[in-house]
Order: structure tokens, then sequence, then C-alpha cells
């Protein structure tokens, strides 16, 4: 066992500790005011000076004792609206949020990976600026990157990892490219005109135009997009209606369009402006209008290849075996794709999976738990991700 090995293993209950005040702790995006103390006096304790940005968001800088590029190591902070139903004595203690995603288990280890860091900033030969983001779930990184976290200094990299439970415990995933997906966010509002359900024939009825506008945009992935680029649209709220004899006014629709590829107006398969015409069609065919807002809330996350090979060979080295580094595609959508548009950045999966520990239930879901086991592994990537970061750096 390596001097970093050790340390990390020595440090390992402190680990824990911080995750688990981190779950019973847990608040929504820029709302992570305690989070963001916690994580403060941490870095401050440790020597860095830290800076608010976006509200809640905590970034530090540490400057090594060579000069060098700038790496940016990234954990999201804030937690989701979903009431836990695990029995861990560390359960929230907030009713109705959670840490249902990892995000706890993100911010404990980069905190223990600057610990690190710190101590062994003499052989850095170059400068980490760790970053501690609120409201990932929700496009938090936009904020920070327009108040300047990319700059002063200026980011060269940057790296990411997430607890991820469909993959297996022991298991780490990186690959060059797309590796999670854009996302749209839409909200429709199909306007007839209100009637008596016995008496159809004198309204315009925004029922039958909701139903078959859901059925008829499934054929965007079907039809019109190459089955070789992932498009998935799922419909997650409707709305309308007060009575079960009254045909109402309007309905709503709210939903979602995920892809992996670029899915703007200037690309080739266009996924909203395909669905703007369909829903347009079908209204106009049931005699009805639409309001259409589609929001991008996610672009797709796109590992750089330079980056991608560096974690990858991280991974080998930390784990020790070639089958213990894979590969994998998620359709979920991540705003760290906001820091890959922008710099060569990576993002990599930490497999939390295990049956005989109960640690396999969805993301987002409220029985929701990880394998602590793997969080040293996580620390280990980032601590020796930097040090390959900056001993490659020419050849990223």
């Amino acid at each position: 066992m390596d001097e970093i090995q050790a340390r990390i293993q020595e440090l390992r209950e402190e680990l824990i500790e911080l995750r688990r005040d981190f779950h019973a702790h847990p608040e929504l995006g820029f709302e992570e005011f305690r989070t963001a103390e916690v994580i403060e006096q941490y870095l401050q304790d440790l020597g860095l000076s830290t800076k608010r940005m976006a509200k809640t968001g905590v970034a530090a800088l540490l400057e090594g004792g060579r000069p060098g590029p700038v790496l940016m190591l990234r954990a999201d902070m804030d937690a989701l609206p979903i009431s836990e139903e695990t029995d861990v004595e560390y359960r929230s203690a907030k009713p109705g949020v959670m840490h249902a995603c990892g995000h706890d288990a993100h911010m404990a280890m980069l905190l223990i990976a600057a610990k690190i860091l710190v101590e062994k900033k003499q052989d850095l030969a170059g400068s980490i600026k760790f970053l501690f983001q609120p409201n990932e779930e929700n496009a938090g990184a936009l904020p920070m990157i327009e108040q300047g976290v990319l700059e002063n200094p200026k980011v060269d990299g940057a790296m990411g990892l997430h607890i991820w439970t469909p993959l297996e415990s022991g298991k780490v995933a990186v690959s060059a490219g797309p590796v999670m997906a854009g996302l749209d966010v839409f909200k429709i509002t199909i306007l007839g005109r209100g009637g008596h359900t016995g008496y159809p024939h004198q309204a315009v009825d925004p029922v039958i135009a909701a139903a078959g506008l859901i059925q008829a945009v499934q054929t965007i992935q079907t039809r019109e997009i190459d089955q070789s680029q992932p498009t998935i649209i799922m419909f997650g709220k409707i709305q309308g209606g007060a009575k079960s004899n009254i045909i109402p006014d309007s309905v709503e629709l709210e939903g979602t369009i995920r892809y992996l590829y670029p899915g703007g107006p200037d690309s080739e398969e266009q996924p909203a402006e395909r669905f703007k015409r369909i829903a347009r069609g079908v209204c106009e065919t049931h005699r009805c209008s639409c309001d259409i807002r589609i929001e991008q809330e996610n672009i797709p996350l796109v590992n750089e290849a330079g980056m991608a090979q560096l974690a990858r060979q991280t991974a080998l080295d930390v784990l020790g075996s070639e089958t213990a580094v894979t590969s994998l595609q998620s359709i979920a959508g991540e705003d760290f794709s906001e820091f890959c548009a922008r710099i060569p950045a990576v993002f990599c999966f930490l497999g939390s999976g295990n049956a005989a520990k109960g640690t396999t239930a969805a993301h987002h879901n409220p029985g929701f738990a990880i394998d602590e086991d793997v969080l040293p592994t996580g620390v280990a990537l980032l601590v020796r991700g930097a040090f390959k970061f900056f001993m490659d750096w020419k050849s990223v």
C-alpha cells in the first residue's frame, strides 16, 4: 500500500462521517446554506481561502509547489424533494427532502481529496480549484460559469464523478464521447372549448387532442430519428378538468425529451422542432390551439478524449484490474455537461450497486442507498487523477 492509499484508509471514518452528516441534513438547490457552511469551514481549516458563488456554491484554490495548469474538481451539493424511506440511523432529518442521488457522497469524497492534496501540495505541478456546486438538478452550473468560476485563474481541465447504483460496486465506468443525455423540458397547454360530456359536438375537446398528441410524438423516436441516436420522449404530468361530466376548456401536459447527441435547433435531428410540428398538427386536427414552451435544461455531456483516457488509466491504476473498468451511457441528464462544453473535461461513474447490502435502488428513489465501501475508491480517483493530470498535461 503506497502513501496516498494509506492516507485514504486513515481518513476512512472521517469520510463516512462527512457523508452521513450531509445525508442527515439535506437541502434543496440554492438552499444549501448549512451544507455550504460545513464545506467552507472544512476548507478553511485546511488553510484554503473560500469564495461563495451562485448563492450557495463554494470554490477554493490550492496552489501547488510548482507552476502549471489549473485542474477543477467538482462535487454537487443539492438534495431532492423526496421523503426518505430507508431505516438507517443517519436518514434525513428534514421531512420531504433527501439525498437520493449520491451528492452527499460526492461532497464527502471531494473534501477528503482536498485534505490529502493540501498535504501533498508541494508535489503538485499546478493548481487545483475545488468546486462545490449547488442545484445540479436544475442547471446550477451555469450561474457559476457566468460568475467566472472557470476564470481567475483560467481552468485548463475538469474532472467529476458520480456514485452510480446501476453499476456494480468495485467498478468504474469512463469513456470518451457522449455519456449523459441532453434534456429538454416541455410544457404544453391545449386550448379547446368546454362543454357537457353528453353533448361533445357542441364543445372542442382538448382531452382527445391531448391523447392524440401523446401517441403521435412517439413516432419521432421510431420513424423520424435514426435508432442509433437514442431519443426518449416522456410525459410526466397531465392535468385538466374539474368534474367527470364536464369537457374542460384546456389540458396541460408536461414532460421531457432526452437525447445523446446535439439536440439544438441547428442539429440534424432537431427533436424539439419535430415535437412542436407534430403537436401543432395534432391540435389543429382536433380543432384546438396550443401553446408550447420548451426549455433546454441540460446539454449532452460529452467527455473529451484526452481527459477520458487520463481518467481511464487512473481507474486502472486504482483498481488494478482491466475488468473493473468499463464504459456506459446514461439517458439521465447532468449539468457537468456545461463544463465539458467549455474546457477539456471528464465525468466518471463510481459503481455502488451491491445487492447484499441493499444498495441497488434507482437514483431519485426514496429507498436510495449507497455502498459506503466504495467511497475511498472515489477519493483515490480524484487524488490520483489530479497528479496524473499535472504529469500528462501536455498530452491531454
